[in-house]
């Protein structure tokens, strides 16, 4: 059963109507835009492309059919090798990786209703640093320890930040402005930390500071996996809840929306899979800021875009690794410092195109 809704997003009417398909009679319902349509198409086809880039080039390179016989087994036994025990893990950890910290910032920037709402600027980023810092340099836990240590950090933030926001209901600017003043008093025990350590010790924190893919491994696939499929679901049962929280409060709880506990929920397993993503790579930056606002604005959409947003993290992430790969340099780059350069070039752009506009 189909009918057709008014395209918010464009209120000269030029755009299609949205379509609303109603399945299992009529209890599920979602709103079908060809631009959407056309736009997450083109984001998965890229996300498969750059994969498969990414399974074929290195120093010993492997053209696709054989790569794609390797990845079930059969082929030369060196393709079998670099396929299946070095580029396909981590080519998965990039995707999944990616996939998380694009729905957590989307999420991030619903609740806050602001572009720059997301976990790198307002503190939950450097909490789980904060956390995974501690363990390695104090506790001096092993992998494990510190993945745990990483989703602690980001949690116990997100309900210092949610707490200290709350008044009358968490509003954006409140959320933003106390994360940043958390966020400076983590960096700051993370600096002081890393003064007090030895040598090899701090070397080591810092190494995982940049952010990286290099050496992952089937256990960080099977960990970051294993998170997001628990928590990405939580999420997307939230979406339509925080697409109204995005008309407003006062019409949210109109339509029997519980502001309180969908912002309290919310942040904190945005948080947590904030941690599970920096866990498995380390503090990542710009890709949870960059990849719902970039899907966003690509797809024309008028509220919270989940699945765009996982499909462009996976795809921004996988595209800035094959980069840091390839990299003119002595040394393979970490991807964090490709991110960086990309993500400081968008936020210099989103805050000229702010200003412009009068919104800064």
């Amino acid at each position: 059963m189909t009918a057709t809704l008014p395209n918010r997003s464009d209120p000269a009417g030029a755009a299609p109507p949205a379509r609303v398909m109603r399945l299992a009679g009529g209890r599920v319902s979602f709103r079908l835009r060809r631009r959407m349509a056309v736009v997450y198409g083109v984001l998965a086809a890229g996300v498969v492309t750059v994969f498969c880039v990414s399974l074929m080039v290195g120093d010993y390179a492997i053209a696709l059919p054989d790569a794609l016989l390797a990845l079930v087994g059969s082929g030369e036994r060196l393709d079998v090798f670099f396929v299946q025990g070095v580029r396909l893990p981590r080519a998965w950890t990039a995707a999944l990786v990616g996939a998380a910290l694009g729905v957590a910032g989307a999420v991030f920037q619903s609740l806050s209703r602001n572009p720059l709402g997301s976990p790198d600027i307002i503190g939950f980023t450097q909490g789980a640093s904060a956390g995974a810092v501690l363990n390695i340099l104090v506790l001096g836990g092993g992998m494990v320890a510190t993945s745990v240590s990483a989703v602690l950090g980001g949690v116990v933030t997100a309900g210092l930040v949610y707490l200290l926001a709350m008044k009358n209901g968490v509003q954006g600017y409140r959320l933003i402005l106390v994360g940043i003043g958390i966020s400076a008093m983590l960096l700051s025990l993370r600096d002081y930390l890393i003064t007090r350590a030895e040598l090899n010790d701090a070397i080591q924190a810092q190494v995982w500071m940049i952010g990286s893919l290099n050496g992952r491994d089937w256990p960080q696939v099977i960990a970051v996996a294993a998170g997001a499929g628990v928590l990405i679901p939580v999420i997307f049962a939230l979406g339509p809840r925080l697409r109204l929280m995005e008309m407003g409060d006062d019409i949210a709880q109109s339509l029997g929306v519980r502001i309180q506990s969908t912002q309290a929920i919310a942040l904190l397993t945005a948080s947590a899979l904030t941690g599970v993503a920096i866990a498995v790579a380390g503090p990542i930056a710009f890709v949870a800021l960059m990849a719902p606002q970039t899907a966003r604005r690509l797809a024309h959409a008028d509220g919270t875009t989940l699945v765009g947003s996982a499909l462009m993290g996976a795809f921004l992430l996988l595209l800035a690794d094959l980069a840091a790969q390839r990299a003119l340099a002595p040394t393979q780059l970490p991807v964090g410092v490709v991110t960086a350069v990309l993500g400081g070039s968008y936020l210099v752009w989103l805050l000229h195109r702010e200003w412009r506009t009068g919104r800064a």
